[in-house]
Order: C-alpha cells, then structure tokens, then sequence
C-alpha cells in the first residue's frame, strides 16, 4: 500500500516512510492510495481484539510489516481489556480507557510505538514530537517509554490541562521530556508543524509526530469502531467526542472498509469550528476556547482535511454521514450530573459531550436505533471537574495517586518556535 499527502505533493510513499516522517514535506497528511473493501461479512466476528486488529490494519502495512511481526504489535499494543456498558435498551458506553494511561489514545499511540520499534534500525535515533491537550502526550510517552534510540518531547499548553493531566505529563522522566508552553494547544500544534516544515533542523535531526496527524495513530482508531458494532450487535449510530478530529476519521475509515454504520456524531463543546463548517461550508479559525473538557479544546482540528479528502470535498456527502452540534460546558455538567444520578455511573467530560451528542441526534431525528457513544477517559483525570458535580469524590486508580504525588519536571517555553528549535538543536 503506498500514501499520498493530502497537500497535493503527487509522490507516494509507502507506510514505513509515512509513518516515520507524520508529515508530509508538502505539510498536508498522509492518506492511503485505496481503501480495502472488506465487507460486512468480516466485521461479523468472534476474533480477538488483536485479530480484529491485524485483519483491518494488514491491508495497509503488508509492504513493511510481515503477518508474524503484526500480530506480536497488536498483542503487545492492545493487552488491555475493552469493555462496551450498556446504559439503556439503545445506548450503549464504549470504555477506552482501560490501558496504562487511562485515555483512548492509549490504543493508538502504543501500537505506533511498537510499529516504529519493529521498524526502526538499532543504529538510528529519532525524536518523536507531539502536540497535547491532555491525554495524547501521556499516552504516547508511556508507549515509547524506555524504547532505545528514541526520545519524545511532549508539548502541552500551560494551565489548559488538568492536575493530573499534567502530573501524567511531566512525571515520566527518562526518554521523555515535557515543554510547558505559554499559550494554547494550537499554538503547541503549530510549533510542531514548523519544526518539520524547517529543513535546516530536519536535516540535522530525525523528527517524527505523535499526533493523531501520524498515519500510524489514525489506523488503529479504526478497529475499536469494528469491535463495538461487533459486541453491541450491529449499532448504527455513533458518537463521537471530537477535538482533532482522529477518532472520527478512523470511524469513516472503517465505513468505507465495509463496517455498516449509517450515522457519526461528530459532539464537540464551546469550540464549533466542525459544526459551522456542516452548515455553511467554511472553516472559520477562531481561537481555542478554554472548557472543562479541555481535551476537545482545539480550534481547527487536523484531520478535517482528511475527512474533506475521503469524501472528495463534497459537502453534502459529509453531511449524510455526519452530524454535528456544540455543547457547553453548563450542558455537560448536567449531563454527568444526570448520569450519575439515574444510572449511577459517572463519565468524564468528553464522554458527556459525546452522550449529549446522542441525545441532540435522537431529538432532531426521532431515531431509536441502537448507539454507541465513545468513553474517552477515566473520569478520575478530571477528578477536579467532575468531584464538585458529582458532590463526592472520585476513587483514583493506583496510577494516577503515585503520579500526583511526584514532582513535576518541565521545560517551561514561550509560544514561539525558535524557542521549540533551540532546545530541539541542544538536545
């Protein structure tokens, strides 16, 4: 399978090069040439999750990664369990948080690292930059943690993460390093597009990226889309807490593989970009709003274009499979709070964006088809949230209590790029 960017640079690459570079040098995202079909018929399965995996993601990487090496990454990567809740006759929780660091990006983020280290020679070192709003850069540090030859830098914006986002963070040490930026994830996104875009440093360094604008993040997040129609026998809707926008994409990838899914929910908070480009076609570029469900908080997400890119910039097209609306932070208060009364179950703030996304697409359509909502996080990473809504206090897992108790070791830098380039250049 070869890659092409979405920029419009005409070369194709395969995955290996795809993977190990994030970007394309034309600064647009990777895309693969075709989409295997493989029918309804394949979803229908008692695979293991690691099965399902090898199956959806083999297509694409065959050309670098043989059956045997695929399989060991995915039953390495995927080694935790994936629970579906069922919270009513219809609607059903989808619980990604059960790996190491208590986010989704868990899935996605350890299966690239072990791709790169199935891929990497033992003779070269790599530094691996990502952008986070919170649980991305957690997720990608324990994945590549302790991996010889290669280091991460983790760039999150300052006081826009939660305590113990942060703690995640900045507590990891060894081949990790957290900067802490004066300004907004957008800011932190732009700053690792320009260290790839600068030929002087990546002539000198080796860099690769973390985030959900890697192709090798974006083909994992479509098989938990499989396995939730799988267990939840044949839901149609789903939805899905949007900030970047990878989890959405990974779930049309899987449609166009042949996953029969007729509705994506596309549920984000404050920050309305995706919804206002559904109604009117344009891309207004705000600045990120800050909300407790900071995750989501970026302004233009990085994967619209890719979104635009499978369906051929046809606006209409988009709109029959997707739907979209904004919630406050007010709504999703309440959301948590109902929630824990009348189901006593207790989400975090994504998830809650996602279940009023439900809820908004029942009340505009009258649909009672079953749903699927994606459970993003723990609620325990938001325990400064969520604690007061609920009125008591959220049990921590044992990870997250030993991170809070560590002190923080940071790089703290300006929302400037020669900032990012000198410290990248030392180190």
């Amino acid at each position: 399978m070869r890659f092409y960017s979405t920029g419009g640079d005409s070369s194709f690459v395969g995955f290996k090069e795809a993977l190990f570079r994030g970007l394309a040098p034309d600064g647009g995202l990777y895309m693969p040439e075709s989409i295997p079909f493989l029918g309804k018929e394949f979803f229908i399965t008692n695979h293991s999750y690691a099965e399902l995996a090898v199956g959806m993601i083999e297509p694409f990487v065959s050309d670098d990664l043989t059956h045997e090496q695929l399989g060991e990454i995915a039953e390495s990567a995927f080694d935790f369990r994936i629970p579906i809740v069922q919270l009513n006759e219809s609607d059903f929780l989808l619980e990604l948080f059960h790996g190491p660091t208590l986010a989704f990006k868990d899935f996605a983020a350890r299966f690239m690292a072990h791709a790169m280290a199935a891929l990497l020679k033992n003779d070269h070192c790599l530094t691996i930059l990502v952008a986070t709003s919170g649980d991305t850069g957690s997720a990608v540090a324990n994945g590549f943690l302790g991996l010889n030859n290669i280091k991460v830098v983790i760039l999150y914006p300052s006081n826009r993460v939660s305590a113990v986002q942060e703690k995640q963070l900045t507590t990891i040490g060894k081949n990790i390093t957290a900067l802490e930026v004066n300004g907004s994830f957008d800011d932190c996104q732009r700053m690792v597009k320009e260290a790839f875009r600068d030929e002087e440093l990546t002539n000198q360094k080796t860099l690769s990226s973390a985030n959900s604008i890697n192709i090798g993040r974006l083909l994992p997040q479509s098989v938990y889309f499989a396995w939730a129609w799988n267990k939840a026998n044949g839901p149609k809707v789903f939805s899905v807490p949007c900030g970047n926008f990878g989890n959405l994409t990974g779930g049309l990838l899987a449609k166009k593989m042949g996953l029969p899914i007729e509705t994506f929910i596309a549920a984000t908070n404050a920050n309305d970009v995706f919804p206002e480009y559904l109604k009117s076609g344009m891309v207004i570029n705000n600045p990120a709003k800050k909300t407790i469900s900071n995750a989501m908080d970026v302004s233009i997400p990085s994967n619209l274009e890719r979104i635009q890119n499978l369906y051929n910039n046809d606006l209409v097209s988009i709109t029959t499979d997707i739907k979209s609306w904004a919630f406050s932070d007010d709504e999703t208060k309440n959301t948590i709070k109902k929630l824990n009364n009348n189901s006593n179950y207790i989400a975090d703030p994504h998830t809650a964006v996602g279940i009023l996304g439900l809820e908004k697409f029942r009340e505009e359509s009258g649909s009672i088809e079953k749903g699927v909502v994606l459970s993003t996080a723990h609620p325990g990473k938001f325990s400064d949230v969520v604690d007061p809504i609920i009125e008591e206090k959220i049990d921590l897992p044992n990870s997250l209590k030993m991170a809070l108790k560590k002190e923080k070791d940071v790089i703290p830098i300006r929302n400037n790029y020669s900032d990012l380039k000198e410290f990248l250049w030392e180190s």
